[in-house]
C-alpha cells in the first residue's frame, strides 16, 4: 500500500474511531469500512500507535484516540503513517546517467520544486483537523 493510501485509510480509521467512540471496534470491523484486509488495519493501527494517535491494549480489540479531534491534524496523521520521516511528497530517484545532459541536473532541478510543494502540503495539512473532517464526512455539503 502506498504512503498516499495508507494516509487516507488512516483518516477513515480515525473517524470510525470519533464516530463508534463507545464500542472497541474491531480490525475486522474497520476493514468492512475500509473495504480492505484486517492485517493491513492493524498495520496502520500499529503506526498510529507507535505515533502516539491511538492507544491500543494487548489482547483487546479496538483502539482508541489519544487526543480530541479538533487537536489531532492531518499532518499528523500524515507523519504518523509515513515509511521514512525522511521521505517527502515525492521521491529523486538516486543514480540517472552522469554522462548525460538532463541526467547530470535533474536532481538540482527536482529538488527546489519539490520542496516547495512538500512545504505547501504540510502547510496545508496543518490547517486541517480531524474534526474538520469529521464536519466534512457527517455533513457533506
Amino acid at each position: 500500500m502506498t504512503g498516499n493510501s495508507r494516509f487516507a485509510v488512516a483518516v477513515h480509521i480515525l473517524s470510525l474511531l470519533v464516530t463508534q467512540r463507545d464500542e472497541r471496534l474491531s480490525s475486522d470491523r474497520i476493514a468492512e469500512s475500509v473495504n480492505t484486509n484486517p492485517v493491513v488495519i492493524r498495520r496502520i493501527i500499529g503506526m498510529l500507535n507507535r505515533a502516539g494517535l491511538v492507544q491500543t491494549m494487548p489482547g483487546v480489540a479496538g483502539a482508541r484516540l489519544t487526543r480530541l479531534p479538533e487537536e489531532l491534524t492531518l499532518l499528523d496523521i500524515y507523519w504518523a503513517v509515513q515509511d521514512d520521516p525522511k521521505e517527502g511528497l515525492f521521491a529523486i530517484h538516486e543514480h540517472p546517467n552522469p554522462d548525460c545532459p538532463v541526467g547530470q541536473n535533474i536532481q538540482a532541478a527536482l529538488q527546489g520544486a519539490f520542496c516547495r510543494a512538500q512545504t505547501a502540503m504540510e502547510r496545508e495539512l496543518s490547517q486541517v483537523t480531524l474534526s474538520d473532517m469529521m464536519q466534512a464526512i457527517l455533513f457533506p455539503a
